[in-house]
């Protein structure tokens, strides 16, 4: 048996032996029971978009749409959300553009482009009202649906998006982050780059040291390195305007990636519809650390009076 026979060999059983497919079986069976299916839609000519929506629609739940941040596609990022907020709404949550088999020829890579590309999905869905709850990236997103579309946006949730960042904001992440760039923090490619994310992502760190580097190593195989090219492009300046939407934002009191101070500063530059959240022993990802008090608050932010 040959050296690079041998590796392949080894390389089929530890793909064999990952955990990560069973997992993502599971958050499947989660968002099928959550009354969700997945699908596809080509939005236009150039544009191919997938996504999980209600097998059937109600007529007396409003509609509510979930964009994920970078990272893995949402399936891997609103378990809890969905498992929560399906009995009360009708619930839309695609893969943005690059993002799992979601792609398009085109080459706009703008946040903006992606939010065009969410609205028309929905509208081709014929979902005409909708609110939306974006994190990270997927804020930037969800803010621009809202200020694009307001006749169709009923209220907007940005958790842990840090908009308004500036050079300053980005020099000091990356120097607590050890990076030189942005492009290695967001999109790891070795456990050690990973380990480092986790360890700004969450507030709790106890056990991030125990995680073995093969395991890390295959997490970015699975889910991180699939057109990391064009992921890259997606990072590029982001914008937030003003308008008179309701907004929430929610933030992991602990946030490293975009600190608390950020928020306070975003709050006072949308304008004055803008209610601020903070959650407790939270950091980067409060829907995931915190998702009981994530929820709660999300909730009675869309069900109360505007």
């Amino acid at each position: 048996m040959t050296y690079a026979h041998s590796v392949q060999l080894l390389s089929m059983a530890l793909s064999f032996l990952s955990p990560i497919p069973l997992y993502a079986s599971y958050l499947r069976l989660c968002f099928t029971n959550a009354g969700l299916s997945r699908q596809a839609l080509d939005i236009d000519n150039e544009t191919t978009l997938h996504f999980w929506s209600p097998h059937q629609t109600s007529t007396h739940k409003p509609s509510l749409v979930f964009i994920h941040g970078f990272g893995p596609v949402s399936l891997w990022q609103w378990r809890r959300q969905v498992q929560f907020f399906s009995p009360h709404f009708n619930l839309y949550v695609p893969d943005l553009v690059f993002f799992g088999e979601s792609t398009t020829k085109s080459s706009e890579r703008s946040e903006i482009f992606q939010a065009k590309s969410v609205a028309s999905l929905l509208e081709k869905l014929g979902v005409e009202k909708y609110s939306v709850v974006g994190t990270s990236y997927g804020g930037f997103v969800a803010y621009h649906m809202a200020r694009m579309w307001p006749e169709r946006v009923e209220k907007v949730v940005i958790a842990s998006s840090g908009a308004n960042m500036r050079r300053s904001d980005n020099e000091q992440l990356m120097r607590k982050s050890k990076f030189e760039n942005l492009g290695d923090l967001m999109l790891p490619r070795d456990s050690s780059q990973l380990r480092a994310l986790i360890g700004l992502a969450v507030f709790r760190q106890g056990r991030v040291h125990m995680i073995p580097d093969f395991f890390l190593n295959d997490f970015i195989s699975k889910l991180y390195t699939e057109n990391r090219r064009e992921k890259l492009e997606l990072l590029k300046g982001l914008t937030l305007g003003q308008d008179e939407t309701d907004v929430l934002l929610i933030w992991g009191e602990h946030d490293k990636i975009f600190p608390l101070d950020m928020a306070i500063q975003l709050k006072e530059l949308i304008g004055k519809n803008v209610k601020l959240e903070s959650i407790k022993e939270a950091s980067h990802v409060p829907q995931i650390e915190r998702p009981k008090k994530f929820n709660y608050t999300v909730y009675d932010f869309l069900c109360g009076s505007s």
